[in-house]
């Protein structure tokens, strides 16, 4: 009975090894274009909404605290990819509009200032990030043949056609055509 226990013990134990370790491999196994795009995308929809955040501080217009709980969502998604794959996440410990990639940090500060100008420059930035997120969200897509990582990209790529229908709704209210 005892080696039976035994037995049991460390085979649940392998067990286990075996899960973690397979856990490593799958992140191993990612091309450095997939482990790019999901590193990129957690911060570039951390911009979305530390951008929001302060235009709607700024204006107090509904929108831009609607749509950035929805990109908090967004973050939150491309967080449960990371940490599936074992990736690092480049958002951890920055606090609101502060980034780890410096391109996103130099964008975000730009767009601040155009959207500190007025509301409807205010909506032309939430025009221009959605359009920036559509065709990087693509690229992420096409980047990878993961299940797991197109389904995520794919939901929140939905979700900013829709924030781009809402913005444009807003500046047309504005008397603002959008040309895209």
């Amino acid at each position: 009975m005892k080696h039976a226990l035994k037995v049991l013990v460390v085979g649940g134990l392998l067990v286990l090894v075996g899960i973690t370790s397979a856990g490593s491999v799958r992140a191993a196994g990612l091309t450095d274009e997939e482990v790019y795009w999901l590193t990129y995308m957690r911060e570039e929809e951390k911009l979305a909404r530390d951008v929001y955040l302060f235009l709607y501080d700024k204006w107090g217009s509904p929108i831009f605290s609607k749509i950035s709980a929805s990109e908090q969502t967004h973050m939150d998604a491309i967080k449960a990819l990371l940490d599936r794959f074992g990736i690092a996440d480049p958002a951890n410990g920055q606090s609101r509009g502060a980034f780890t990639n410096q391109d996103l940090q130099a964008l975000h500060d730009d767009l601040i200032k155009q959207g500190s100008v007025s509301l409807v420059e205010a909506l032309k930035v939430g025009v221009f990030i959605e359009e920036t997120d559509i065709d990087d969200l693509n690229a992420g897509i096409a980047s990878t043949n993961r299940n797991a990582i197109k389904t995520v990209y794919s939901n929140l790529l939905q979700g900013s056609l829709n924030h781009l229908k809402a913005f444009v709704s807003n500046l047309a209210n504005q008397g603002v055509v959008y040309e895209p």
